[in-house]
């Protein structure tokens, strides 16, 4: 899909349209908003448009998009290439944690955590970079995970799909470069979101019981727990990094937010030790050492 009307790569970003996925709440929703405040036009996705009317207030414009659906895909970007001419900037945000222990998580979530989190997003990428590319100008952020880099237990598929995300993003990046397209990879850290609740709750369907159970209890304990709520940071402070690499004329690579991100990607860093890493993930999550 290919848009025939194209924009000098000059143009005000108060003339860009924006594609924004995940946006019905927590990190997409806050994006959307930064956009359309700083005079993008901004197209909200989600499959919970019922959940969405307060946005239309911020002048965004809220579309459906079921992202394992290729006819929703394709129907959100031809609906956004009639009204608009095309997605200039495309922030794929629309995910969710799956979460359970590898042994107990039946191949059918597995796959569809694939499709959620990689295969989707890589569909509705291919559609926008067309316009992109033929106009030399577009943004791609690509919302990874500090569990893009490091993993930690219990949360295997999930991993999965980010660490293939990271490997997606940099590919990307390296092609789209010499048309002036720019691909970025936004690590957040802990937010606050629906999104630890949502891991929590997936984690307990499938391994609350079972040879788990000890580990599970502890884990589900720690992500709805008090800890979790201090750590984690604001939606807004995502939002600070989107706006940094499409204000950016030379954008990082890689945005890393909030600061308690940078710090523990910083730690696994130094600590180039499996066994030591492993260790102080299970202390830090208050995971037993023996079941």
């Amino acid at each position: 899909m290919s848009c025939c009307k194209t924009k000098s790569n000059k143009v005000p970003l108060q003339e860009r349209t924006a594609l924004v996925t995940g946006a019905s709440s927590g990190i997409g929703e806050a994006i959307a908003i930064r956009l359309a405040f700083i005079g993008i036009k901004t197209y909200a996705a989600a499959r919970r448009t019922d959940k969405m009317d307060h946005l239309v207030r911020h002048g965004i414009h809220v579309i459906y998009l079921d992202i394992t659906d290729e006819s929703s895909i394709w129907q959100c970007v031809a609906k956004i290439e009639d009204e608009s001419g095309g997605i200039d900037i495309l922030v794929n945000n629309a995910g969710y944690g799956s979460y359970g222990a590898i042994e107990e998580v039946p191949m059918i979530e597995a796959r569809r955590q694939m499709e959620v989190n990689l295969f989707g997003l890589a569909n509705l990428t291919q559609l926008v970079i067309p316009h992109m590319r033929e106009q030399r100008w577009g943004k791609i952020f690509n919302i990874s995970s500090i569990g893009g880099v490091e993993a930690y237990p219990y949360g295997g598929w999930y991993h999965t799909t980010k660490f293939a995300l990271e490997g997606y993003s940099s590919s990307l990046r390296q092609e789209l470069k010499p048309f002036d397209v720019d691909v970025m990879i936004v690590r957040p850290g802990a937010i606050k979101s629906e999104w630890a609740q949502i891991a929590a709750n997936n984690l307990q369907n499938v391994s609350a019981s079972g040879p788990y159970k000890k580990a599970v209890d502890q884990l589900v304990s720690f992500f709805t727990g008090k800890d979790v709520e201090k750590l984690s940071g604001e939606p807004e402070e995502i939002a600070d990094c989107i706006e940094a690499g499409v204000r950016s004329v030379h954008p990082k690579s890689v945005y890393v937010a909030p600061r308690h991100a940078r710090i523990m990607l910083c730690v696994g860093r130094w600590i180039n030790n499996d066994c030591i890493k492993d260790g102080l993930k299970r202390k830090f999550m208050r995971l037993p050492k023996k079941m």
